[in-house]
């Protein structure tokens, strides 16, 4: 078994939240958080923000790290065991634009509730709902 890691954040703009459509190959069709694999000499929170920026073209700064989630799947030739981390970002406007070079058909800023039903994957809903209750917070104590 292969393990891996990926960083990814839960971008929020004005309240909406930041989702990508992907469709691969006709093999995998699906709403999804941005994120992606760490490259060498990178930390996590570069990652972040660069994963961000390839796959949905938003320019977005980490508020807070809110944890991992853990998957796996299998390649032609193996296992995967995936971690991802993520973190509570924010973006200065509603732009962004997919990237097509890595499937990307659409994206666009939600509704909490919209986000939340459009998510494909348990774990990405699991972290968006760890990351809107730390936005909330965060923008009661005016912190956002």
């Amino acid at each position: 078994m292969i393990e891996a890691t990926s960083c990814g954040g839960v971008v929020i703009y004005r309240g909406k939240i930041l989702v990508l459509y992907k469709r691969y190959k006709n093999k995998y069709e699906g709403w999804v958080l941005p994120k992606g694999t760490v490259e060498m000499g990178e930390t996590h929170e570069e990652t972040a923000i660069r994963e961000v920026k390839e796959e949905s073209g938003a320019d977005a700064v980490i508020r807070r790290y809110l944890g991992a989630t853990h998957y796996n799947f299998s390649t032609s030739r193996e296992m995967v065991n995936k971690e991802v981390l993520w973190y509570l970002m924010s973006s200065e406007s509603y732009y962004s634009k997919p990237q097509r070079e890595e499937y990307f058909e659409d994206s666009g800023y939600y509704k909490y509730n919209e986000a939340f039903h459009l998510l494909r994957f348990p774990n990405e809903k699991q972290i968006l709902e760890k990351a809107y209750a730390e936005y909330e917070l965060m923008r009661r104590n005016g912190e956002w």
